[in-house]
């Protein structure tokens, strides 16, 4: 059973900075990050960024020239790197990857709640 190990969520003041991590146990060849989802309250899930096996990065509009994506595809790991954060940016944030058992299908983290508040 492949188990996902999501870290950095947390409380921090509007202006401040976090860094999200993901890492998922298995085969390089079988396990691919793709990048980070968020979830407010009463919001649907939206994509916040996403990042390529090269290392092509994309990312919401509400979040550019704030947030930075990242992959080790050596360990099966993606980071967001966030700044400037803004009560806005409060949600719950999800790694997505994709995995290789019979095929190819995603998969989420648990989730990690991040707060913007003064």
């Amino acid at each position: 059973q492949v188990q996902l190990v999501e870290s950095g969520g947390g409380l921090v003041q509007p202006g401040g900075s976090l860094r999200l991590s993901c890492t998922i146990p298995g085969s390089t060849f079988m396990i691919n990050p793709r990048g980070w989802y968020r979830q407010a309250p009463g919001k649907q899930r939206e994509l916040v960024a996403s990042i390529t096996r090269g290392g092509q990065a994309n990312y919401a509009d509400s979040v550019k020239g704030r947030f930075t994506i990242s992959r080790d595809n050596a360990k099966n790991t993606a980071s967001l790197q966030m700044n400037s954060l803004k009560p806005e940016d409060t949600a719950v944030y999800y790694c997505n990857y994709a995995k290789y058992g019979s095929g190819w299908s995603t998969d989420w983290g648990q989730g990690t709640q991040v707060t913007v508040s003064s």
